[in-house]
């Protein structure tokens, strides 16, 4: 998977920013706004899947935390995934189903009996477990495009739901984000679907209004001020390429080393250890310069890795 370029100066600002620190450090802001989103979303939940999917279930928001996007995989089998994708992110939204979760759905869609308690689903799951779980993804994608003042700005239909084998194949960039699980219950049994959203999606709106705002939304913003015109030394690094063991260790002073066709294309920009961009290499008059190609993509860097080494 590869992330679109970000669309405006602002996204790019929150990408650099967090490659850079890793977070936003404003955690209590981060919950709140998942948590007005949920808590905007889950009527709109709850209907659609009553009236498209004929579904007759409670669900709830059981609880916000913040979170890491390499920990949204779910685990075990009988589980569900899918990645949605939106113009400013590739993984702008996880939702995964477990078990149980599935289990119940698939028994309440198909009549099961409400008074038999249901088992969660303990292998992979059948072609028309992952469709169904697909179409309830799709039903909390559109709640989420719709719900509060900050939607998700989602593309739709997402991606079919993927399980077993196809699951743990799936390579999810890692950054801060932030988890919300929602309990699914029914007379038969209950189970959870979670959500994990990247907090720079999830922040993405219009600016505050400082002149409203108060005081401690202002220094907060002074202080962001401040950071943001810290000066941060900028190294590029270009591949020369690969070498086996034996021939590194018999290099010699005088000798030279050709870069690889691409190399030129392949030039790094990197920041406090943390690589920021994929640039290409030139020159411009008698200055040497790198042309920003796009965002650097660390799970991309590894599936070509692994694709190279095989």
């Amino acid at each position: 998977m590869s992330m679109g370029l970000p669309a405006t100066p602002a996204e790019m600002r929150a990408y650099i920013i967090e490659r850079l620190v890793g977070e936003t450090g404003e955690p209590d802001r981060v919950t709140e706004t998942a948590n007005g989103l949920i808590d905007g979303a889950l009527p709109a939940i709850v209907e659609g899947l009553k009236q498209r999917l004929g579904l007759e279930l409670s669900i709830e928001a059981h609880k916000v935390e913040l979170a890491r996007m390499a920990d949204a995989r779910p685990e075990g089998m009988g589980c569900a995934m899918t990645v949605a994708t939106s113009g400013a992110a590739q993984e702008a939204l996880v939702l995964s189903m477990d078990a149980d979760a599935a289990a119940l759905i698939v028994s309440a869609l198909f009549g099961g009996d409400p008074g038999i308690a249901v088992a969660g689903i303990d292998r992979n799951l059948s072609p028309t477990e992952t469709v169904v779980a697909s179409r309830v993804f799709e039903e909390i994608a559109a709640a989420l495009c719709e719900a509060g003042d900050k939607p998700l700005d989602l593309t739709r239909p997402l991606p079919r739901a993927v399980s077993g084998e196809d699951l743990a194949k799936l390579v999810l960039r890692d950054g801060p984000g932030v988890r919300i699980v929602l309990t699914v219950s029914a007379p038969a049994g209950r189970g959870a679907i979670t959500l994990t959203i990247p907090q720079r999606v999830l922040l993405k709106g219009p600016a505050p209004d400082l002149q409203n705002a108060g005081p401690g939304n202002q220094w907060r913003q002074r202080f962001g001020e401040e950071v943001m015109r810290s000066g941060v030394e900028l190294q590029a690094t270009m591949p020369l390429g690969r070498m086996t063991l034996g021939q590194i260790s018999g290099l010699r002073a005088g000798q030279v080393i050709e870069f690889e066709v691409e190399a030129q294309s392949q030039a790094k920009l990197s920041a406090r250890q943390k690589t920021l961009f994929v640039c290409e290499f030139g020159k411009l008059g008698q200055n040497y310069t790198v042309r920003v190609r796009h965002p650097y993509d660390a799970g991309q860097e590894i599936m070509e890795g692994l694709v190279a080494s095989r």
